[in-house]
């Protein structure tokens, strides 16, 4: 029986719909390969439960977890003290991973520079091991036939893997809206397909897949298999 490769990307938080997705299709730890494109956190009401999840499952379960750009502005609230760092992650969804960390229901406005110092400090001292695993997360993986990353290639680069880390990232039209230099099917998420598409179902792009569905925004958590290389089949779970 051909291995089947499962991708879900833009879990953000999502906890429920996450598992949800994962009992749809089936999916079988150590049987299937399980790729996820990043961004874990933010949005969401349940980032800390979902780093720990895949924290495991990378560690017992052989799953292949990306790097996104929310993972990366998590990694840079705890280890730097940029002011624009803090601004963006407040702004993006942190006030929803803060929550999850400090196990609080509401933020008072008034206060969140104080209670983002306290986040900071707890996750510095009590979650050490949840920036560590994400601070070791690749920016892309290779298959046969596919190339998986967070956000996309940058079309300007010959060899894609001298692009700079930040567009594995953070890329979004120059990559969706023209087409790859290389050979193999780019498999993303970042840019939710229903911008795209108008659509928040898996958008088949030719040389591209775009897998997020916009789940933190109400829509829904998409699934991927591939099987063969080239037989695709679809899931989701709504928000």
């Amino acid at each position: 029986m051909t291995q089947r490769t499962l991708v879900i990307s833009d879990i953000h938080g999502c906890y429920e719909p996450f598992n949800q997705l994962l009992d749809l299709m089936s999916y079988e730890p150590k049987v299937d390969q399980l790729i996820l494109l990043g961004d874990y956190v933010d949005r969401g009401p349940h980032s800390k439960e979902v780093v720990e999840q895949i924290r495991k499952m990378v560690q017992d379960d052989d799953v292949i977890a990306l790097r996104g750009n929310h993972d990366q502005r998590f990694i840079d609230i705890v280890r730097t003290e940029d002011h624009l760092v803090s601004s963006k992650f407040v702004d993006h969804g942190g006030k929803q991973t803060m929550m999850s960390y400090l196990n609080i229901d509401t933020i008072d406005y008034t206060m969140i520079h104080e209670e983002l110092e306290t986040f900071k400090q707890l996750v510095r001292t009590e979650h050490a091991a949840h920036v560590a695993f994400l601070e070791s997360l690749p920016y892309y993986y290779e298959g046969p036939a596919h190339i998986f990353v967070h956000a996309g290639l940058d079309p300007k680069y010959v060899d894609w893997r001298n692009q700079p880390t930040r567009e594995f990232m953070y890329i979004k039209d120059p990559f969706f809206k023209n087409k790859t230099v290389v050979n193999k099917i780019v498999v993303f998420g970042h840019t939710k397909t229903k911008d795209i598409q108008g659509t928040p179902d898996i958008w088949f792009g030719g040389d591209k897949i775009g897998v997020d569905g916009g789940c933190a925004f109400g829509m829904q958590l998409n699934g991927l298999e591939i099987t063969d290389t080239d037989t695709y089949r679809t899931f989701k779970v709504q928000a």
